[in-house]
């Protein structure tokens, strides 16, 4: 007897169903810039005074998010980050990242 009869024993399954089985990918529809409204904040908090650039409420997928957030730092020429929804660039460059976002499409403003 090997795994496999062993795993369909236990979990009471065919297991060469689960094997064989094709894994369906799901798609996820990515939002359109126009229809997302993205707020533009600055933050010194929890920062040790430093500045940071907040844009938050992105309701594309994470690669996208990164994409965003990537030709946000080539844009201004400087670092940040990006996750849950939120990219953040370091320095205060609300009019900047505001005029940009625009330029793509996004509806944007700052708060």
């Amino acid at each position: 007897m090997d795994w496999k009869e062993k795993l369909g024993l236990a979990f009471n399954i065919d297991p060469d169903t689960v094997v064989n089985s094709p894994v369906e990918e799901q798609s996820v529809e990515e939002p359109d810039a126009y229809k997302q409204r993205l707020d533009i904040m600055l933050d010194k908090r929890n920062r040790n005074g430093k500045k940071v650039t907040l844009i938050v409420n992105f309701g594309g997928s994470d690669d996208a998010l990164k994409a965003l957030a990537k030709d946000l730092k080539q844009h201004c020429g400087v670092g940040g980050s990006a996750r849950g929804g939120e990219i953040l660039i370091q320095g205060d460059f609300r009019e900047k990242i505001l005029a940009f976002l625009k330029s793509k499409g996004y509806k944007a403003r700052i708060i």
